[in-house]
């Protein structure tokens, strides 16, 4: 009995106001005059943010086109039918026509968009090396299991990037052509291409394996491009900061979209007489057209795109904080309601007694 008393009392915390949970707290007391004013505050308070939300993403003026080739939609129909479903001929080319009366305010995003493309896949998502793409030159000839089966090659060479989603890549081009006065020539409008990826993607998560003898090639030597690619990683670009692993194309399409439906940026127009935006006149897109999408029931847009505050065009934001507040304020008056009724039975049943 002592032992036990004694080896109970050694394993007591000490007596003080804080072991022993014995601090002052502050616990308060919900009552209507405190509840109800919270939540017609915060109805307020969530409406009108989303007022300022759904206005404001309606403001940003959005101007796209499907190039996807259905039959009777355009020139590009010719390069869809060309490929019937499976990878377009090369060098397959389209265009798109359009005009502006007034100024398409800046800065200007040009995005593509893709439908129905499931990058939220699990074994797509996971079908990728992290550390072949951070540069590890033991992982470049080694690539991880879950990036089969575009792990190796056919002669059995390691695949450089392996993996699904780097064999998917993204490969249609555009140019965009201004005519500044009918029947005048058209001039090309500068892209901005560079910095269109994450800076963390870029500076990060993605590098190239180091120079041999001052060559990316031979750095890559050994190694087989994916199977869907035409060309090896280490030639993406004749800009050797903008090549191989640290490609913008290619750092900006191996993070993956949660839905699928998504768009991805292509390129700023923010250069020379664009820096305002895009003026008015004629406008010609050539499409360089690769990427097959009719084979999963897919679609591809460009999407031309201005900015706010609140970044690119998204009503829902705005819409669910309008959905919330008013869900706030109707709770509001039911309890306000209930409050009114109990309180003036509570005040008939003391007046009985």
């Amino acid at each position: 009995m002592t032992w036990s008393a004694t080896a109970r009392g050694a394993h007591q915390p000490d007596n003080t106001a804080f072991t022993q949970q014995r601090l002052p707290a502050w616990q308060p007391l919900l009552s209507a005059s405190i509840t109800l004013p919270l939540f017609f505050c915060a109805g307020l308070a969530f409406i009108g943010l989303g007022l300022g939300l759904y206005y404001s993403s309606n403001g940003i003026k959005e101007l796209e086109y499907d190039y996807t080739g259905d039959p009777g939609t355009g020139n590009c129909s010719v390069c869809a039918a060309e490929g019937q479903g499976r990878a377009p001929p090369p060098n397959c080319s389209c265009a798109w026509y359009f005009s502006l009366p007034e100024l398409f305010p800046g800065p200007v995003y040009l995005y593509y968009e893709l439908t129905n493309f499931y990058q939220n896949n699990r074994r797509y998502g996971v079908s990728r090396d992290d550390a072949q793409l951070s540069g590890l030159p033991s992982a470049l000839h080694n690539p991880v299991n879950e990036c089969a089966p575009y792990q190796f090659s056919a002669t059995g060479l390691p695949i450089a990037p392996c993996g699904a989603i780097a064999n998917s890549l993204f490969n249609d081009s555009f140019s965009l052509w201004h005519q500044r006065r009918p029947g005048g020539p058209y001039v090309e409008v500068p892209l901005d291409r560079a910095a269109i990826a994450w800076w963390t993607d870029y500076h990060v998560k993605f590098h190239n394996p180091p120079l041999v003898n001052g060559s990316l090639a031979l750095a890559f030597r050994g190694t087989a491009p994916p199977p869907n690619w035409h060309r090896p990683v280490y030639e993406l670009s004749p800009d050797p900061n903008n090549t191989g692993f640290i490609n913008q194309d290619f750092v900006v399409w191996m993070r993956t979209a949660a839905l699928p439906t998504f768009r991805k940026l292509f390129a700023r127009i923010r250069q020379g007489n664009y820096t305002a935006g895009l003026p008015r006149g004629a406008y010609r897109v050539n499409i360089t057209y690769n990427y097959p999408v009719r084979v999963f029931g897919g679609h591809k847009l460009i999407i031309f795109s201005n900015i706010s505050w609140m970044g690119g065009k998204n009503p829902f934001l705005g819409i669910a904080y309008l959905v919330v507040g008013s869900l706030c304020i109707l709770m509001g008056f039911v309890m306000l309601v209930v409050y009114i009724r109990y309180q003036d039975q509570n005040e008939e049943e003391d007046d009985d007694e």
